[in-house]
């Protein structure tokens, strides 16, 4: 049972972290803009976690302007993207020119007929019920909708995450190796020692209780002598 308990723990984490790294770490979309808009958007709850903070120099509050990319994906499928500044608090992304990314995608913008495909990198997921957006982060115009993407920085980082873990885990090894099991090791020979302590002064109580009880034992044999 407590072996089921703890990979149930392990796979909820897992879980946890995927979607972590996956709302976090940056992505790319082959798309071609039709559109922008700024909007009056009030935040809840639920969605104002899903929000950057406001443009710098602005002041943050409960209700403010959303700059909305609209874009087709290749096979006509829709997305919506917000344009927001990150600033340097969450995620990392130093990003300060969401009124410039919003003049590129405006200049990128195209019919279907006459095509202009983009990369849009972004971050975040699209929750239509939420009213959350992906925030975009950069733009790139491309050839055409069949431009292989590498994701460059998500394979170092996860490749430097990788190097962290095992250089942590082998901190962790040898401090274990060097502190902990020579603790474990002295605290097991004083527990030696306490147990042998232990063990003598028992039987030294047995042999004083046996001696106690075997003369206790001289005294049922004797006669008893009447009294004149």
């Amino acid at each position: 049972m407590w072996r089921k308990i703890k990979w149930g723990i392990r796979i909820v984490v897992a879980l946890i972290l995927v979607a972590f790294f996956h709302y976090v770490l940056p992505q790319h979309d082959v798309v071609r803009v039709t559109g922008t808009e700024v909007i009056r958007t009030d935040f809840t709850a639920f969605n104002r976690l899903f929000y950057a903070q406001a443009d710098a120099g602005n002041a943050e509050g409960t209700t403010r302007d959303i700059r909305l990319i609209y874009a087709v994906r290749d096979g006509d499928r829709v997305i919506v993207y917000r344009n927001e500044d990150t600033g340097t608090i969450w995620p990392p992304y130093f990003k300060f020119d969401s009124s410039n990314l919003q003049a590129e995608a405006q200049d990128l913008q195209s019919t279907k007929a006459n095509p202009q495909w983009v990369i849009m990198t972004h971050y975040g997921w699209r929750i239509p019920f939420l009213s959350i957006y992906p925030n975009a982060v950069g733009i790139k115009a491309v050839d055409g909708p069949d431009v292989r993407i590498i994701p460059w920085f998500n394979i170092f980082f996860f490749l430097f995450l990788g190097f962290v873990v095992l250089l942590v885990r082998r901190m962790i090894a040898q401090f274990r190796e060097r502190t902990v099991d020579p603790m474990l090791e002295d605290a097991g020979e004083v527990w030696d020692r306490v147990d042998d302590h232990a063990d003598a002064a028992a039987d030294k109580a047995k042999g004083i209780w046996g001696g106690f009880t075997a003369w206790l034992g001289t005294w049922k044999g004797k006669p008893r002598v009447p009294r004149k």
